[in-house]
């Protein structure tokens, strides 16, 4: 297994003087994820919970949904001509009967951080595809001082960004703002991937009470992520895109953008914001 960090010499230059001295960096490898045992996706990713994100990667592909529909998830051997275990390499395996759903045709097999899926195909496909329809009953209901308050709790728990300063992450909130799991990657979406997945692994989907948050922009790509875990809410600190806003107006998924400090901008699904309490505090 990879390890999350890696340490490189850096010319440092600074107040006037130059100085050599080895420095932090986040590390990042392929992954090569394979479904019952032919190639799928390849993703750059930072090395950890591994499993947890290529089985929530097949969540947001709609293959996965249930716990008992996933049959094993393991390392492949020899993933190298000499045959050396690399660990960047995972098969998933699918429970017998398992329908899996003509992905390739609607996503290229190699991924990046900021890559995304083609527009109108991509809304088409999340429709098609969705496993959780959106349904918080009754609706998740929010206060903005509650949100406001995340991105705070979801600095002080990036272990790894304190040492690299180079890590996305990723978390989910009760709606009650209890922090329930925290994943940290080079990548936003595999941070939330690892996220779906542990909870597809602990029996937890859909995730219909829940609060996604993350760090930088919300894309069309992680609203979709969310849609497929059944989650009501996604806060970003950052902007959304125009057509993950579409998105969340269709599926009702409610869409939080530049939530800094007490101000935000809410792009869809304000039903669950409580607009009220925030009309009187202000």
């Amino acid at each position: 297994m990879g390890r999350v960090t890696e340490r490189r010499k850096v010319l440092r230059i600074g107040d006037g003087q130059v100085s050599s001295r080895p420095d932090t960096l986040v590390a990042e490898e392929p992954l090569e994820i394979r479904l019952n045992g032919k190639p799928l996706a390849i993703t750059m990713r930072t090395p950890g919970d591994d499993f947890a994100l290529a089985a929530g990667f097949l969540v947001s592909e709609g293959v996965l949904g249930a716990t008992e529909e996933l049959r094993s998830i393991v390392y492949c051997a020899g993933a190298t001509q000499d045959g050396a275990n690399t660990y960047n390499v995972v098969d998933v395996r699918t429970a017998p009967g398992v329908v899996i759903p003509d992905i390739t045709l609607e996503r290229n097999v190699y991924t990046t951080s900021s890559c995304g899926l083609c527009g109108k195909a991509s809304l088409d496909a999340v429709r098609t595809t969705t496993r959780f329809a959106i349904d918080d009953t009754p609706p998740v209901r929010i206060e903005p001082s509650l949100l406001a308050s995340l991105p705070d709790r979801l600095r002080e728990a990036q272990r790894v960004f304190d040492r690299t300063g180079g890590l996305h992450a990723a978390a989910l909130f009760s709606e009650a703002g209890e922090l329930l799991d925290i994943r940290e990657d080079v990548g936003r979406h595999n941070a939330v991937d690892k996220l779906v997945g542990r909870a597809l692994q602990n029996g937890g989907l859909p995730l219909s009470r829940a609060i996604l948050l993350v760090s930088g922009r919300a894309s069309f790509e992680l609203a979709q992520k969310a849609v497929m875990a059944g989650i009501p809410v996604l806060a970003a600190v950052s902007a959304p895109s125009s057509l993950a806003v579409d998105l969340a107006a269709e599926t009702g998924l409610t869409l939080v953008g530049f939530l800094r400090g007490p101000n935000m901008n809410v792009y869809a699904g304000e039903h669950r914001i409580a607009l009220r309490a925030a009309a009187a505090e202000g």
